[in-house]
């Protein structure tokens, strides 16, 4: 197997050598705990906040807005949580969607067992909320709506402008997961007129384990780790000064390649073109209103765990979802959320682009992939 293709950008990402070398000095050298007051306790604080600074650029945000974490789920959590529990005695109502990542959802649920009402709003077949349905689902005791910018799976990206306006009238807080989306797409916290905002350092080329909050000045959540008071006061604990520094910089890498999207998505598009001339196959998603990277298929009379098999046999990494779940048998509640049956759902491949792949990639996934969906199918008990 000579040939290596990584095509699961949306699962995570190779670690940049540029941010392993900014990263390396803060395990060995450069070691204090910022928390201190002497030279190389100091040399770390300076270090997470130019690093805290190079998050806010990224989303348009101001250095203090942001609170560092261990990434988009423990991100999710403190917003959600966080708001809900802060502002209980003004009201009992969250929205959100049918399609969020399993960080959101679940929170939710565990909200809705401590007295919590929570509104799943539906999506359409290309998986898009409806602003029309977030303003029809506010009530007097809405306190926080929660809508992903983009969805890991099938790649649509939401109208959270739209959204935002609603929001920002009825004086409601407004989350956003973008941790599939900063970095990969433009995202300014202002134009998309949200509240708090995840981030997550791994789908961007930094390492596992760190991520952000961003909390907009004025908003307020309860703390859910509770110690020495760093990050504000709003989340306690000595800070991953090496995660943070890499963050940092893949945050800067990232802004640098955003003019690189148009190059992503064509390499998109010519995957897209490629697997649709497959037989009985089709596309997941909004066709156009999509991350630049993003590929989700689904193929008749076929598993998708059997694909991926097959696809790693030939050294190409992809997925059949979101990687937070891929070991479940259980049907993508994305995919069972835009209308399709739970046997075409388990029919899913998510091929997702990043910014070293080429088309000699793409190429070589579109010679190697009829043969494996034919040979799949001519074994399959459900094949015509």
């Amino acid at each position: 197997m000579s040939k290596q293709v990584y095509m699961d950008h949306s699962a995570t990402t190779a670690v940049d050598s540029a941010v392993t070398e900014a990263m390396l000095p803060y395990f060995s050298e450069k070691y204090g705990n910022p928390s201190s007051l002497y030279s190389i306790g100091r040399q770390s604080r300076r270090a997470i906040e130019e690093s805290r600074q190079k998050v806010a650029d990224l989303i348009g945000a101001k250095k203090e807005e942001i609170i560092f974490t261990s990434g988009g789920t423990e991100s999710d959590n403190l917003a959600i949580k966080g708001i809900a529990l802060k502002n209980r005695k003004k009201g009992d109502h969250i929205i959100t969607s049918s399609i969020e990542h399993h960080a959101v959802l679940h929170t939710c649920k565990y909200l809705e067992g401590n007295g919590f009402k929570v509104t799943y709003l539906p999506v359409s077949k290309e998986g898009l909320v409806d602003p029309a349905d977030v303003e029809k689902a506010i009530t007097a005791k809405t306190l926080l709506i929660t809508i992903m910018h983009a969805n890991n799976e099938i790649g649509t990206i939401q109208p959270i402008e739209e959204i935002g306006r609603i929001a920002k009238e009825k004086n409601i807080p407004f989350h956003t997961d973008a941790v599939q989306t900063a970095g990969k797409i433009p995202v300014n916290v202002d134009t998309l007129g949200i509240s708090l905002l995840s981030i997550s350092a791994h789908k961007i080329y930094g390492p596992k384990g760190v991520g952000a909050l961003y909390l907009r000045k004025g908003t307020f959540v309860e703390p859910m780790m509770h110690g020495g008071g760093h990050e504000r006061n709003v989340r306690s604990g000595t800070e991953n000064v090496p995660g943070i520094v890499g963050f940092g910089k893949a945050c800067e890498l990232a802004k640098a390649h955003l003019p690189d999207e148009a190059n992503l998505v064509r390499l998109r598009d010519s995957l897209i073109k490629g697997v649709l001339e497959i037989k009985d196959s089709y596309l997941n998603g909004h066709p156009t209103k999509r991350l630049p990277g993003n590929a989700n298929f689904r193929f008749s009379y076929i598993e998708g765990e059997s694909m991926i098999l097959n696809l790693d046999m030939k050294g190409v990494s992809a997925s059949t979802g979101s990687a937070c779940s891929s070991t479940s048998l259980e049907p993508s509640h994305v995919l069972i959320s835009i209308g399709l049956r739970p046997e075409e759902s388990h029919g899913s491949l998510r091929l997702t682009l990043g910014r070293e792949n080429t088309q000699e990639d793409v190429d070589y996934v579109l010679s190697i992939l009829p043969e494996i969906v034919n040979k799949l199918r001519m074994i399959s008990p459900f094949s015509r």
